[in-house]
């Protein structure tokens, strides 16, 4: 991965924090997804080529074990931080939180196990935020029919699956943290507060690492991508 950062996009014109979020344990995946190798590369290297682009600065939250190593291993980004995360995924936004800058206009989280996501993407939460909103997530379509657990059927139409980046006004998930609730996600904990809920286009390929064949389908989706747009020679 590049240790140089790219000119950050037009949308970008205030400070702009990023916490990803890769405090997982793996008990599904086998072993920690966040370091395993996609392409010749950790996951999480993947994950931060596309988050410093976006970003002011970073902070990766990871199991407290691996703190030591994984600062050696980033200590040439001088635009990130590494922190010890939490019991839960709340635990570990909120330790995140307190290494965020004051001075930022807008706070994204995001999926270490999301390496995928495109910069697009990103500037599609930045900008619905820098527009006004005190939280927005990037939603799919479901594409599977979808039923309750008592059999019932669900319209799938009504429904939509989201995803990260999520991206918000700094002062809102601080305010929607200090409950210590936890989550599946952040917006719940702004919605909670009252606050509405903006949602963007999000995208098909930005799929979550969940068990060990996804690897297989992430590495697909860079050979395809490398196909699509080659790196100048």
């Amino acid at each position: 991965m590049s240790h140089g950062r790219a000119d950050l996009p037009r949308e970008v014109t205030n400070f702009v924090s990023t916490i990803v979020v890769a405090g997982g344990s793996g008990l599904r995946f086998g072993e920690r997804k966040q370091f395993s190798l996609l392409a010749g590369q950790p996951v999480l290297d993947h994950t931060l080529g596309t988050v410093r682009r976006v970003s002011s600065a970073t902070v990766v939250v990871v199991p407290e074990d691996v703190v030591a190593s994984t600062r050696e291993s980033l200590n040439s980004f001088d635009d990130v931080a590494v922190v010890a995360g939490g019991a839960t995924r709340a635990d570990s936004v909120r330790a995140g939180l307190r290494a965020v800058e004051p001075a930022t206009s807008v706070v994204l989280v995001h999926d270490a196990a999301r390496p995928l996501a495109s910069v697009a993407l990103f500037e599609r939460v930045i900008a619905e935020v820098l527009d006004g909103a005190a939280a927005v997530i990037p939603v799919v379509e479901l594409s599977d029919s979808i039923r309750h657990v008592d059999g019932h059927p669900v319209d799938r139409g009504e429904l939509r699956a989201v995803q990260t980046p999520q991206g918000f006004r700094l002062t809102e998930l601080l305010a929607a943290h200090q409950s210590g609730e936890d989550a599946t996600d952040d917006a719940s904990l702004v919605s909670a507060l009252g606050h509405r809920v903006a949602t963007v286009d999000g995208e098909a390929e930005n799929r979550k690492l969940t068990v060990p064949t996804d690897l297989v389908v992430a590495e697909a989706i860079l050979r395809s991508r490398e196909t699509t747009n080659p790196k100048p020679t």
